[in-house]
């Protein structure tokens, strides 16, 4: 395998830096949100995933530079490709400049366009007796039970602000001393109560308001025996990386489990404050809550805009986008058998376009078919309510040896896998845990399945996790084959993960950790050969990352051999397209749509012969060198022409794609089509059948 470290024959003016690049796909959800051609409501949507992304931003990335002043400066500043000072610094400018454009969204264009649909969303007290009497009600018989206020006192201990929670900072002086500032701290409940109360409709409208305004509304009642001068809103957001991915001893799941009671208890990475609080309060605060300048972050009134996910719509299904229901696989429906089906030809789904039932289909049909043996999965994320979990379950149950390796070092997710490790555990199921210091990242699945003294092997390659809530909002392919050649690779693949003593020898599947990133350099340098020769020599790459150097590099020295190449980058990207005798061959779209993009895709022309690889593997350090990743040819020819037709499609949206330069701005494209690919994608499909 390539060292992660190799040295880059390229000066450092020809990367962009990751976090940099983040911020730049963020910044392509405010296009949306202000896109008058987007329902109303999907704009809104599109502030709450804004917003949500951030957060998470601040927990992990930002929190990670800021503690990176300990390691090795020269390694840090080569990975970074500036000084963490200066990069916190560079970060900060592009949040601000971005978080006043999302308040002028919100503001000037939201609030007026949900008005002009008689839908008042209240930015301050409401003049409207009705209501103000509605909201005193609703404040004292509900929002009462969940309020904690705490008057900030010197010999008072300081209250623990907890992660991603809202609080009031209120300015308080007694009624007969007005001249003896003190302050309170009060927490806005919205975990507990719905972020946005709806009041009595008067004349034909709807009216809404933020619980954060219903709070602030009766103050007084919270801090009796005061008068309140003023209250700003203020929120924190604690560091929530685990930091254990590069663990390579002791208990791997206890770590993880004593980690995970910490997670919210980390140490700041964002102070926002409300941007009008007086300087002297924001003093008084950042001391008395121990915060560090560079932690500080001004922001809007109101924090948390993720909960606009359930602004709720009165005029629901106006002002949202059409749902396109999912479809089935007219081919496959002719069949009683999902292994009957793959055992006539490979079967490729396409979800969200197409039913994730399929899939659930498969592991249903496995768990109760009574010539299946065996059955092995990889699991990343799953889902909280998860049908696939419990039909591992029940095969188990019905005397079916089945492993699941859980990766419990998914962020995010770890509480959640723990907990479906041990019920599948105490159901007879063998749970094989993560590898130390590597994560698996692959969405892989084998039934092996025994019928007249024939032994067969059925297997599910995914560019997805196994989670059939996120397959109804991600854009994945689903492959599923009887290939004999390639699922005894696969098992050999889970042989590998269950020993680690086991190396694989692979023909046709590529694996991070064994072949994978070597197969692909090797298929850049063969369209480097041929471009050489003359002839026609092409590559287009489908990601949600692109980071490590080294593919990046690769990609730069076929570009200045004459080689085309298209990239679709959903994320992060720090290659720079367009540099003067490096890259003025390489061209990049982004995709952002009413699907999260997330297919990973890999097409080399290879003299006409379009060598196509799907999988689960992105170009990051992460997933090259630290991540078992499996990718997987595509050798159908109907198969190939469909996956090349979507890929097509999404090269030609002018739509909903923009063109990324090389200081990753988000170029709108001309609408000389007016193409949306994710539209036509689903049409096409329903118009072929899968026939």
């Amino acid at each position: 395998m390539i060292n992660e470290e190799s040295t880059s024959v390229m000066d450092a003016t020809s990367y962009f830096n990751r976090d940099l690049s983040w911020l730049s796909f963020n910044k392509r959800l405010l296009i949306e949100a202000l896109d008058r051609r987007v329902p109303l409501y999907e704009r809104i949507k599109f502030l709450a995933i804004y917003s949500s992304n951030l957060d998470e931003f601040f927990r992990v990335r930002v929190a990670a530079i800021q503690s990176l002043g300990e390691i090795n400066k020269k390694k840090i500043n080569k990975n970074l490709g500036f000084e963490p000072k200066e990069l916190l610094q560079l970060i900060h400018k592009e949040v601000d400049q971005q978080q006043q454009e999302f308040g002028r969204i919100f503001r000037e264009e939201l609030i007026p366009a949900l008005s002009e649909k008689s839908i008042i969303l209240y930015d301050d007290a409401p003049t409207s007796e009705i209501h103000k009497k509605y909201i005193t009600s609703f404040f004292r018989s509900k929002v009462l039970a969940y309020l904690q206020p705490v008057l900030l006192k010197p010999e008072n201990k300081t209250p623990f602000l907890e992660n991603r929670c809202l609080y009031f900072i209120v300015e308080l002086c007694r009624e007969d001393t007005p001249e003896e500032v003190q302050y309170g701290l009060i927490n806005i409940p919205s975990n507990d109560l719905d972020r946005f109360l709806q009041l009595p409709e008067l004349n034909g409208k709807q009216y809404f308001i933020f619980l954060d305004d219903v709070i602030k509304m009766n103050l007084k009642t919270v801090f009796p025996g005061f008068k309140v001068k003023n209250s700003y809103s203020i929120k924190i957001n604690r560091d929530a990386d685990l930091q254990i991915e590069d663990e390579y001893e002791g208990d791997l799941i206890e770590k993880i489990s004593k980690h995970l009671s910490k997670r919210n208890i980390g140490p700041p990475s964002r102070f926002l404050y409300d941007s009008t609080m007086p300087e002297n309060i924001l003093s008084f605060l950042t001391s008395a809550l121990n915060i560090e300048n560079e932690e500080i972050v001004s922001g809007g009134k109101y924090h948390n805009f993720y909960d606009f996910f359930a602004l709720p719509n009165p005029l629901k299904p106006a002002l949202q986008e059409k749902r396109y229901l999912p479809l089935e696989h007219q081919k496959f429906e002719q069949y009683d058998s999902f292994f009957d089906a793959m055992d006539t030809e490979d079967l490729i789904f396409h979800f969200p376009y197409q039913s994730y039932d399929n899939v659930l289909r498969f592991f249903n049909e496995s768990a109760i078919d009574p010539y299946v043996e065996e059955i092995k999965v990889t699991v990343y994320r799953i889902a909280s309510n998860s049908l696939i979990a419990n039909a591992l379950i029940s095969a188990a149950k019905n005397g079916k040896k089945v492993s699941v390796f859980v990766e419990v070092k998914a962020r995010f997710d770890e509480a959640n896998n723990l907990r479906w490790a041990a019920e599948m555990e105490k159901a007879g199921v063998e749970i094989y845990f993560s590898i130390p210091g590597l994560k698996v990242h692959a969405k892989i699945a084998l039934v092996t399945r025994i019928k007249d003294g024939i032994k067969k092997r059925y297997a599910f390659y995914g560019t997805g996790n196994f989670n059939e809530k996120t397959a109804t909002i991600y854009a994945d392919h689903g492959l599923f084959s009887a290939n004999e050649e390639m699922n005894l690779e696969l098992k050999s693949v889970f042989r590998f993960l269950g020993k680690r003593n086991d190396t694989p020898e692979l023909k046709h599947l590529l694996v991070a950790q064994v072949n994978l990133q070597e197969r692909f350099i090797e298929a850049i340098e063969n369209e480097i050969e041929i471009a050489k020769s003359g002839k026609k020599a092409y590559i287009l790459i489908k990601l949600n990352n692109l980071e490590d150097k080294v593919m990046i590099d690769k990609l730069y020295e076929a570009s200045q051999a004459g080689v085309e190449i298209d990239l679709i980058i959903r994320g992060i990207c720090c290659l720079r397209p367009g540099l003067v005798g490096i890259s003025e061959n390489i061209k990049i779209k982004r995709i952002v749509d009413m699907y999260l993009e997330h297919a990973r895709a890999f097409l080399f022309y290879n003299n006409g012969n379009n060598d196509l690889y799907l999988g689960s593997s992105d170009w990051m350090k992460r997933n090259l060198y630290r991540r078992i990743e499996v990718c997987y040819p595509i050798y159908n020819d109907k198969i190939k022409k469909e996956i090349l037709h979507i890929l097509d499609l999404q090269l030609n949206d002018d739509a909903k794609a923009v063109m990324l330069n090389a200081d990753m701005d988000n170029i709108r494209l001309e609408e000389k089509t007016g193409l949306r690919a994710q539209v036509a994608i689903y049409n096409w499909l329903k118009e072929i059948g899968n026939n």
